[in-house]
């Protein structure tokens, strides 16, 4: 994620669904974690040399500042107690409560997160009820899958938000029988009942494949990275990290519409995609191009599978460390923009690395988690 959304985000200048997709960003990794307390750190900082009219962050920093800065601490020494700060801040993402106690939630765990805030961690073959106060039944999970009640008596929009961490996958069924696919690495944000008489909209950060329940007077949307995708009834995958500077779309059958999520929508305007392309929307320029594709490629990754075409080196190497929770580095910026394509079954990352260096001549060190490219 690039530092110009973090500071829009410290700013307090995103949307709700927005500052959502950075706080979850934040957490997808340590090293995301580590990256946005150093920005923070640099932004208190930066605060200091405003007037103490124009200062405005953290009550915590306020405090902070009355019993050091006004002592004469110098502005070179303050670094690491501005990332202290901003780690006390930044706990409020990666803590939860329960039952008035603190606990943190692991980076390898999958989260539910409620309308009221409550985190819950769910493991990933476990079994669980959830109920409204009256005991009826809004949400179940039967292992690696949640599944929404359309019974439920919710009469109003209101929001979960599933999380995905790297190395994991998992599943949803939404109230309407919409099934959604989660990859690795991310979120999405949907109401627990569609209400009548409004669109179905829910909101995805991250890879999914979604298989939409067709009904005619409520049209699903689905919103990610500036673009809205608009269907009736289809099967389709998005692919729309943060990370990334474009979202793919790759139609596997029915139609759907793409139009810019700050317009109204508009059939003789939006983009339409048949079965067997993939529309590639470039955020940066609003620019959408469809290209004929075949869509096992881009979804054989529900099976487990990766599949890597036409991709650059840097791209792939993102994958990866989504698909197997690790940490890549490369040192080698020759490679970085180079094109590649391969095809893995249910491989350990031994085994993709091992076939990569003798087709492509890849050096490569293993430390713990942490792949090192030479």
């Amino acid at each position: 994620m690039k530092d110009e959304y973090l500071i829009k985000y410290l700013d307090s200048k995103l949307s709700f669904e927005a500052s959502q997709d950075v706080e979850k960003w934040v957490v997808l990794s340590e090293d995301n974690t580590e990256h946005f307390n150093t920005l923070k750190a640099q932004y208190i900082i930066k605060s200091l040399r405003k007037t103490e009219a124009t200062i405005d962050v953290d009550e915590k920093y306020q405090t902070f500042k009355h019993n050091h800065m006004d002592k004469g601490i110098q502005i070179k020494s303050l670094y690491k107690y501005a990332a202290a700060i901003a780690i006390l801040i930044t706990t409020t993402v990666l803590f939860y409560n329960t039952e008035q106690k603190e606990t943190m939630v692991p980076n390898d765990a999958i989260t539910l997160e409620l309308e009221d805030g409550t985190l819950k961690v769910l493991e990933a073959d476990g079994t669980s009820i959830i109920t409204n106060n009256n005991g009826n039944v809004l949400l179940e999970q039967k292992g690696n899958q949640l599944i929404y009640s359309s019974d439920s008596e919710v009469e109003k929009l209101v929001y979960n938000t599933l999380t995905i961490p790297h190395g994991k996958t998992f599943k949803l069924k939404l109230s309407d029988g919409t099934i959604v696919h989660m990859n690795a690495g991310s979120s999405t944000r949907y109401p627990i009942k569609f209400i009548k008489g409004s669109n179905r909209k829910i909101f995805i950060t991250g890879e999914a494949y979604l298989d939409v329940t067709k009904d005619p007077s409520h049209p699903f949307i689905v919103n990610s990275n500036y673009l809205n995708i608009r269907v009736l009834g289809t099967k389709f995958n998005i692919n729309s990290y943060p990370e990334d500077d474009v979202t793919e779309i790759v139609l596997v059958e029915g139609s759907v519409s793409l139009y810019d999520e700050s317009k109204i929508y508009d059939i003789k305007s939006s983009a339409l995609l048949k079965p067997k392309h993939k529309a590639i929307f470039t955020r940066k320029n609003k620019d959408i191009q469809i290209h004929p594709v075949n869509t096992n490629i881009y979804t054989s990754w529900r099976n487990g599978e990766l599949v890597f075409r036409d991709m650059t080196f840097n791209n792939i190497l993102k994958k990866m460390e989504r698909h197997y929770n690790i940490t890549i580095i490369n040192n080698n910026s020759n490679l970085s923009k180079t094109i590649f394509n391969a095809s893995f079954g249910i491989v350990p990352i031994e085994k993709v690395l091992q076939e990569l260096r003798e087709v492509y001549g890849i050096s490569y060190t293993i430390n713990n988690r942490t792949i090192t490219i030479k």
